[in-house]
């Protein structure tokens, strides 16, 4: 399949370079330094885009991440624009009074196009990058939400698509990929394990992994969920952020957003504290925190949170780093946990959010009862996905539905019962 040629701009990246060494590369399909294994990184030339953007540019932009277009590693003048981005900045004003808050916002990527995760970001731009290097077949390793973006961006796109998932996966993020009609490979292992296998596949085969050999393209698109806050509050930062850690790269990235909107003058700086949320049964970067180590020890996952349950986290030791500098805090929640912070932002915002977001609602309020976030810190919560992907999660925790007769009387007589059922939970709360 060949894949016709895109009319180009001016790149305003120069070059991928090591985060460890600092050995420069030229853009092309490579993720690792060959001097010293560390990851590759997008190096911009920020003299350039300070001289390209500006506010009112930005905001007569589309309706999506290419708004950030100059912040992007790609070159086209047509990118794959699927409407991914510019998702609700909600002020959770319910949720903040349950918590004791005062300024507190959901940043709801759990509504992105098309897929609803911020997944949608990474692989638009990632996708990008691959048509402009000339790959006609991509593919991905993933939990989930990364399937169902891949799949859904390829089919818009035109490019072959094929997919490697752990095969004990959620129904729902299965089907949200088939629909697609990619190639869809179930792994008998978990993560860590399919990603291991798709490091050999695009080795042998040449195709373009989003998160593999295109990884420092694909990872830049999580910085557009820094720009979109920023822009959203008045071009100012938050004094504090909590978001969900699975590799650590969106945690990363929301940092570098920030960093790059203040370097080139769009917003004034400020210190923001950066707070990270994981499952005790896939908690390797929160261990490390707590234990005061410099370093990730992997873990097997072992959690209803399937879609940060990333074992040995490729991005960790700078998640690690970026919270320890900011001052913010990485907690660890049980499984229990997660459904009652489910439940908690779907009862008092109408946000209904998989487990990644149950997990961030409930490290939230365990940061706010340990006093570790101030009431008057402006404070954002990344919501990453849409819970209709991970119902399995809160079945049987959420209730039945009242079935009556279709007479008057049937329905005094439940909606009495369900009244008097409502009384007892309350009595047992305050007892």
């Amino acid at each position: 399949m060949t894949v016709a040629t895109q009319p180009k701009t001016q790149a305003t990246f120069r070059a991928l370079k090591c985060k460890e060494c600092g050995a420069e590369y030229e853009a092309q399909a490579i993720h690792v330094c060959e001097l010293c294994f560390g990851p590759l990184e997008v190096a911009y030339d920020y003299s350039a885009i300070r001289q390209r953007v500006s506010r009112e540019k930005i905001q007569a932009g589309p309706h999506s991440i290419w708004r950030y277009r100059e912040f992007l590693p790609v070159t086209s003048e047509q990118p794959i624009d699927v409407g991914t981005g510019v998702t609700p900045l909600v002020q959770a004003n319910r949720l903040a009074r349950r918590l004791g808050l005062h300024r507190l916002y959901i940043k709801n990527d759990a509504v992105n196009m098309p897929t609803l995760s911020f997944k949608d970001r990474v692989v638009s731009v990632a996708l990008t990058r691959a048509r402009e290097l000339g790959f006609s077949t991509v593919s991905c390793a993933s939990t989930g939400n990364l399937a169902n973006s891949t799949a859904a961006i390829a089919a818009h796109a035109g490019l072959d698509c094929c997919v490697f998932i752990p095969a004990d996966l959620e129904a729902g993020k299965v089907m949200g990929t088939l629909i697609y009609s990619p190639t869809v490979m179930a792994v008998q292992g978990n993560y860590d394990q399919v990603n291991r296998l798709c490091s050999e596949v695009a080795n042998t085969h040449g195709w373009g992994f989003v998160n593999i050999n295109l990884r420092p393209y694909y990872s830049e698109g999580s910085k557009t969920l820094g720009y979109e806050v920023a822009e959203q509050l008045g071009w100012q930062l938050p004094d504090h952020i909590v978001a969900p850690l699975a590799s650590g790269s969106l945690f990363t990235k929301i940092y570098k957003g920030f960093r790059e909107f203040v370097e080139v003058g769009l917003v004034e700086d400020r210190a923001v504290r950066f707070s990270g949320a994981q499952a005790e049964g896939c908690s390797p970067i929160a261990q490390a925190f707590q234990e005061g180590r410099d370093f990730i020890a992997p873990v097997k996952p072992n959690t209803i949170a399937k879609s940060i349950a990333i074992g040995n986290p490729a991005d960790g030791v700078y998640a690690l780093d970026i919270a320890r500098k900011t001052q913010g805090h990485i907690e660890a929640v049980t499984d229990a946990e997660i459904v009652d912070g489910i439940k908690l932002l779907a009862e008092t915002e109408g946000i209904f959010t998989e487990t990644a977001g149950g997990t961030t609602i409930a490290v939230l309020k365990k940061l706010v009862e340990a006093g570790k976030i101030h009431p008057d810190e402006t404070t954002v919560v990344y919501i990453t996905g849409n819970g209709l992907k991970t119902q399995e999660a809160v079945q049987g925790y959420v209730g039945e539905p009242l079935t009556i007769e279709p007479k008057l009387d049937s329905f005094e007589r439940a909606l009495e019962r369900s009244r008097t059922l409502e009384r007892l939970e309350w009595q047992q709360v305050l007892v």
